[in-house]
């Protein structure tokens, strides 16, 4: 079924971020909208499958309020906007994550794809609606998992028509797509979607779309990738990602001491795993155990700061890549006389998620990040903000911090002591020892405390050998 504007559009124009929902759900607020075109090309109707390119996995669906022009708009004022509405529809706004990367803001082929934009089944006429008393509502496989309404919108539909208008001519039968609530997520063949817009007893009936398989790209261009950053946001509030760290591994790191991993490590050959020059944030740092996600600033160029320290630089890319159980660890060049971290992004890492926040540079915001519960170990405090000393520069790659190698997927463990790098081939291993070491340390305290000479006893010689085995009997019974 053909969708029901008829003639094509001269454009689409999709807004990216209108809900309060679902702006909640990607962790921003714009404070102005923004926008990406679809060619119309991508219209489609009502029961016509909307089709994954193969080798593609990440294939979303957006229900959305689409707003079609019935007369030409040129600087309109935002009161009069809604007048130049003629039909209200459902829509929705499909793309593919997994070519994300290759047009990354324009959306070209990862949303423009023919197809990826059905209409309908029917128009409501803009007249008799209200704008802010619509209705959104969308279903896969019948299961409800879109519900919103247009009450609540951060950019109202008179201001997006007149915001566009100020410097894009708005023809008859263009279409703007008005933004997703929260619950978008991602379907897969042989799904079905479903997407409704009421107002009252007014309906647009259900734009239904069945998803289908679909060929091979041709190699001759960017070919589909994906990977957790983009899982995450293609499945917004339904990701459920594997945890980082086995739970097993995890509580038993926390059993034991950093300096007695430090110990092991040096053991096993390795006596530079400690991130030296750091102390806990705060009174207490906390037991922080996590997996390594890396950020790395480099020396401050003037010339290349605007291109590489604003807008959302490596810094902000690295707070909002961080998965649960993640510890995001800074490479600052120990230089504490700037700022890495303030009190906004520590407090977003932890909405992330993320265990804590290791740098070899210094915070500002000091006393509120302590505050927050999260465990971040920093070199000092400074009062600047970026662009004194460093420049973020990149996001998971191996660093240096504190003197220490730091590779993404590391393991990194923090106490009052301080922080240790652990590989994670070694752990399970370290771990077996570490309890060994700390059982003996038990006992020696406890012969110490008796008043015996610590000759011969720490570390635990041959003389004490029968006494430690007794001991541990003991401990076991």
């Amino acid at each position: 079924m053909a969708h029901p504007l008829g003639n094509p559009p001269s454009k689409i124009i999709a807004v990216h971020l209108n809900y309060p929902s679902r702006a909640k759900e990607r962790g921003r607020v714009p404070a102005q909208p923004s926008y990406f075109l679809k060619p119309p090309s991508s219209l489609a109707g009502t029961k016509e499958a909307i089709v994954r390119p193969a080798g593609c996995e990440l294939l979303g669906f957006e229900g959305e309020i689409a707003l079609v022009i019935g007369s030409r708009a040129q600087r309109v004022a935002p009161e009069d906007g809604w007048s130049y509405v003629r039909w209200v529809t459902a829509a929705n706004d499909a793309g593919v994550y997994d070519l994300r990367y290759a047009d990354r803001g324009s959306n070209l082929r990862s949303k423009g794809a023919d197809g990826f934009t059905p209409l309908g089944p029917r128009l409501l006429d803009a007249r008799e609606v209200e704008p802010a008393g619509l209705r959104l509502s969308t279903w896969v496989n019948g299961e409800l998992v879109q519900d919103d309404t247009t009450d609540t919108l951060l950019f109202p539909f008179g201001q997006l028509v007149a915001d566009l208008s100020r410097l894009v001519t708005l023809e008859p039968g263009d279409v703007i797509l008005t933004g997703t609530p929260a619950g978008a997520s991602v379907v897969r063949p042989g799904d079905l979607v479903e997407v409704e817009v009421t107002c009252g007893e007014l309906s647009t009936g259900r734009l239904r779309n069945p998803i289908a398989d679909g060929d091979p790209l041709a190699p001759y261009g960017a070919m589909p990738r994906n990977d957790e950053a983009e899982r995450e946001s293609a499945y917004g509030s339904a990701y459920l990602p594997e945890p980082l760290l086995d739970p097993l591994l995890a509580d038993g790191l926390r059993s034991v001491a950093v300096a007695t991993l430090s110990a092991q490590l040096r053991a096993r050959g390795l006596p530079h795993m400690s991130v030296d020059g750091i102390r806990p944030v705060g009174s207490d740092g906390g037991t922080m155990v996590g997996v390594a996600h890396t950020l790395r600033y480099l020396p401050l160029r003037e010339d290349l700061f605007k291109r590489y320290g604003t807008g959302m630089n490596a810094q902000k890319r690295a707070i909002e890549e961080v998965r649960p159980g993640h510890v995001l660890v800074m490479d600052a060049r120990r230089d504490a006389t700037a700022g890495t971290l303030g009190d906004i992004l520590a407090l977003r890492a932890l909405k992330r998620g993320a265990a804590g926040v290791v740098t070899d540079g210094a915070v500002r915001d000091a006393a509120a990040i302590a505050d927050l519960g999260l465990p971040v170990y920093a070199a000092g405090a400074h009062p600047s903000v970026l662009g004194r000393r460093h420049v973020p520069w990149d996001t998971g790659v191996p660093i240096a911090c504190g003197g220490a190698l730091v590779q993404p997927g590391d393991l990194i463990v923090g106490d009052s002591d301080g922080v240790i790098v652990v590989p994670p081939d070694l752990v399970e291993e370290l771990l077996v020892d570490c309890r060994e070491q700390e059982r003996q340390e038990r006992f020696i305290t406890e012969r110490v405390a008796a008043g015996e000479s610590v000759e011969g006893l720490y570390p635990l010689g041959p003389a004490w050998q029968d006494a430690y085995q007794n001991w541990c009997k003991g401990e076991t019974q």
